[in-house]
C-alpha cells in the first residue's frame, strides 16, 4: 500500500493501467481533472471529494491516460476522442450505468464530449473553467500547455492559476514540481498539446450545436479573474445549454474548487443531491 495519497485503486482499460479514487456511497459522481503539468485527480479534488462523499455521493476520480499515475498509450497519440474512449472504458469497467460528471478545465471538455456521445448515462453535469469550445488561446493557457519543468516556472504557473497568492507557497510549488520530474511525465505532457497550441484548443472543442443538445441539468462555475480559461467560455456554455445555471466567483482565478472550497462544495452538493 502506497503512502502517496495520489495513488488509489487500479483498473486496466484497453491495456492502460488506470489510477483512480473511489469513496463514499450513493449516486455516483465522476470527477475529471484539468491538464496542468504534474496534475493528478487527487491533487485537483482532494478538498472536494471527501466532503461530497460524506454528504452522500459516491465520488470517483480517475487519472486520465497520460496524467498522474495512469499509463500513457504507446506512441503518445493523445486526442479528445482517445480520452473520451478511455473514460468510456473506465465507466464500463466500474459498471457505471448512470452518473453525474464534474469537469475541471480540460476535464470540462471531456465532460461535454462524453455527455454528447453518451447522453443516456449523464444525470447532471458540472463545468468549471471549462475548455470545450473554440476560443483564442490565452497567454495563461499557452503557459500551462507549454510548461517546461523548473521550480521557478512552477512558481510562476501557480501564480497564474490562483487569483489569491495566499494559495501559492513554496511547499505547493515543490510538490507540483516533483510530480513533473517522475519518469516520463514531461515527455507525455509535451506530446499532448504541441505547437501551435491553438490547434489543441480546437481539438478539445465540441460543435456548439451538439453542446446545445445536452439536455442534462448543468451547473457552470467560473472565477471572474481566471487567466487560463476566459470567463466568456462559461457564458457561452450558459447560452447554449438549455438547462444550465451559471455561477461566477469574484476575486477568483482558475482554481474555483481550491480558492472557494467551501462555497464550491456547497454549490455542487446542492446541485447534485
Amino acid at each position: 500500500m502506497s503512502n502517496n495519497p495520489e495513488i488509489g485503486k487500479t483498473v486496466e482499460i484497453d491495456g492502460i493501467k488506470t489510477n483512480y479514487h473511489d469513496m463514499g456511497e450513493g449516486a455516483p459522481v465522476l470527477f475529471i481533472h484539468g491538464s496542468g503539468p504534474g496534475v493528478s485527480a487527487w491533487a485537483n479534488w482532494r478538498l472536494n471529494m471527501p466532503v461530497l462523499a460524506e454528504r452522500g455521493s459516491r465520488c470517483i476520480a480517475p487519472d486520465m491516460m497520460g496524467f498522474g499515475y495512469t499509463d500513457a498509450p504507446e506512441g503518445l497519440n493523445f486526442s479528445l476522442d482517445g480520452w473520451v474512449a478511455h473514460l468510456s472504458g473506465f465507466t464500463q469497467a466500474l459498471g457505471l450505468e448512470r452518473f453525474s460528471i464534474v469537469g475541471n478545465s480540460f476535464g470540462g471538455a471531456l465532460a461535454l464530449a462524453y455527455a454528447i456521445r453518451h447522453p443516456d448515462q449523464i444525470d447532471k453535469i458540472v463545468l468549471m473553467g471549462a475548455v470545450g469550445i473554440d476560443f483564442p488561446i490565452t497567454e495563461g493557457l499557452d503557459l500551462v500547455w507549454g510548461y517546461e519543468a523548473s521550480l521557478d516556472n512552477m512558481r510562476k504557473l501557480l501564480g497564474v492559476f490562483a487569483y489569491d497568492t495566499g494559495f501559492v507557497n513554496d511547499d505547493l510549488a515543490e510538490m507540483r514540481h516533483r510530480a513533473t520530474l517522475r519518469d516520463g511525465v514531461m515527455e507525455k505532457f509535451s506530446a499532448m498539446f504541441p505547437v501551435p497550441r491553438q490547434d489543441s484548443v480546437r481539438m478539445m472543442a465540441s460543435p456548439e450545436q451538439d453542446i446545445a443538445r445536452i439536455a442534462a441539468p448543468a451547473l457552470i462555475i467560473h472565477g471572474r479573474e481566471d487567466q487560463v480559461i476566459p470567463v466568456e467560455n462559461s457564458i457561452r456554455f450558459f447560452e447554449l445549454m438549455p438547462n444550465a445555471e451559471l455561477h461566477l466567483f469574484r476575486n477568483c482565478g482558475h482554481w474555483t474548487q481550491i480558492e472557494k472550497t467551501e462555497r464550491f462544495n456547497d454549490l455542487v452538493t446542492d446541485f447534485l443531491i
